[in-house]
């Protein structure tokens, strides 16, 4: 049986993603924010939302696969995108969408101003549930 369950609402209207997800007891992954660096430190690529959110993505995958758990195992997401218009968000949406399908993990999205490295545009943070 899997420990993670992700919730619609009765309530408010289908969205695409989880309002809520349950998680049996056991153990919790809690991520830093993982940001679009390649093996050398340098953003990948430079400038580029969708590029830097499929990094973000690829490099979140390597985190979790390190604790033996999987994207599957992800309970909740945070993304931060450094960008002033909101079209970036939804891009960076999309491949947020294209990785997990519907329904996408509850998740929060959010514009910043500025993020740790030059060059950043996007970096995620999440907690997961792998099987215990």
């Amino acid at each position: 049986m899997a420990r993670l369950r992700l919730n619609g609402s009765s309530t408010l209207p289908a969205a695409g993603f989880a309002y809520s997800a349950t998680v049996t007891a056991g153990p919790l992954i809690f991520t830093a924010g993982i940001s679009p660096l390649d093996a050398a430190g340098a953003i990948v690529p430079p400038g580029d939302v969708v590029g830097q959110t499929r990094t973000c993505l690829a490099n979140l995958r390597s985190v979790l696969d390190d604790q033996g758990a999987s994207m599957a195992d992800i309970a909740k997401l945070t993304i931060y995108v450094a960008e002033q218009l909101q079209a970036d968000l939804v891009v960076a949406w999309d491949e947020i969408v294209a990785e997990f399908g519907t329904p996408v993990p509850p998740a929060m999205m959010m514009g910043v101003t500025v993020l740790a490295y030059d060059d950043q545009l996007v970096e995620i943070e999440a907690i997961a549930a792998p099987a215990a």
